[in-house]
């Protein structure tokens, strides 16, 4: 396994395939014209997040009386505002995500107060909400009431913003509506659509692309470097340009699963009752492999939908797994009839 640490976007120096934004943002800022708001949009796993500490740590280092020199917001991995930055230790940079439940919250609280080091084990334990609470937003305003350590920038980092609640995204509006003077908001959105229209009127956008292989191959080697050619390729046909995909799948013998389910899937009438069976037992008793499964069914889907025959059939099949991503936390689901019932609807629609 490779050093997943450094593929953290607080300490990730690294970004590819995404130049465009970085321009559009960096020409912004040269030109002063710099919005107080931005929305970093795109697929899940390309780089959003990456980007936001990238400006962050940018607009907290660079020199704003030689702007001229800069064509990227490349800030050097030994700065302090670098290291600080990736400490997660920058006054001025608050970052806000889903907070751990009660119960784990408190976990972490004894083990900082005890001077104790959770092991990776625990931590993976932990469970977040299921949303940024207003609570949470209202630590934003909290933040930007105080008096930036150097009069410099004030960043708050959302990620993603599509996890606000109702009342947590009211609570975002007021301060886009009213931000405080040299603060800059970046809102991390796989889907904006799930954004308040009155949000997103009140912020700048900036879309990032889908990567290409080429790129998911190249990050690939970097971050994964024990994966052979045959292997990489492999990943980058099923991740949809998405180095996050790529990497989880990677670790979960997502390649193997997808091949299985091609199987299956395109036996047509020859489909094995007991691979099935099989297949679908060892999917539903593992929650991960579970959601890879999910994912790559709506993938495969997807592909099919312009040459088959059939496609409202498939349509509907493309909606019963969209379905099963939605329900798949609850207790009563049974994962495995459900998906028995699913993989037989779609190797007869196709």
């Amino acid at each position: 396994m490779s050093e997943t640490k450094n593929i953290l976007p607080q300490s990730n120096s690294f970004l590819i395939g995404q130049s465009e934004a970085e321009e559009i943002f960096l020409h912004a800022w040269q030109t002063d014209t710099l919005h107080h708001a931005w929305i970093l949009s795109g697929p899940q796993g390309i780089g959003k997040a990456t980007l936001a500490y990238r400006i962050a740590r940018f607009l907290f280092w660079a020199d704003t009386n030689n702007k001229s020199q800069y064509s990227s917001l490349n800030v050097a991995e030994n700065s302090d505002v670098f290291q600080q930055v990736a400490c997660n230790s920058y006054p001025d940079l608050m970052v806000l995500e889903r907070d751990y439940i009660d119960k784990d919250r408190n976990k972490i609280i004894s083990a900082i107060r005890k001077g104790e080091m959770m092991s990776e084990d625990d931590l993976a334990g932990l469970k977040k909400s299921a949303f940024i609470r207003v609570d949470d937003v209202r630590k934003v305003t909290e933040f930007l009431s105080k008096t930036s350590f150097n009069d410099g920038w004030r960043i708050v980092i959302i990620d993603s913003a599509d996890d606000m609640n109702r009342n947590a995204a009211n609570a975002l509006l007021k301060i886009l509506e009213e931000p405080p003077a040299k603060t800059i908001l970046l809102l991390v959105s796989h889907n904006p659509s799930l954004l308040l229209p009155t949000i997103r009127s009140r912020c700048a956008k900036l879309p990032l692309r889908v990567l290409t292989n080429s790129d998911v191959a190249s990050l690939l080697r970097r971050y994964r470097p024990e994966l052979n050619e045959k292997m990489i390729e492999a990943l980058c046909s099923i991740s949809e340009g998405s180095i996050g995909k790529a990497l989880i799948y990677s670790d979960t013998d997502a390649v193997s699963i997808y091949d299985d389910l091609c199987g299956l899937l395109y036996a047509k009438r020859n489909m094995s009752t007991r691979q099935l069976l099989a297949f679908c037992s060892e999917m539903a008793k593992d929650a991960q492999k579970f959601d890879i499964l999910l994912e790559l069914i709506v993938k495969l889907l997807k592909e099919n939908m312009s040459s088959c025959a059939d496609k409202e059939e498939l349509y509907s099949c493309f909606n019963d797994a969209r379905q099963m991503f939605a329900d798949c936390s609850s207790v009563n689901m049974d994962k495995k009839l459900m998906l028995i019932s699913l993989l037989t609807k779609i190797s007869k629609a196709l």
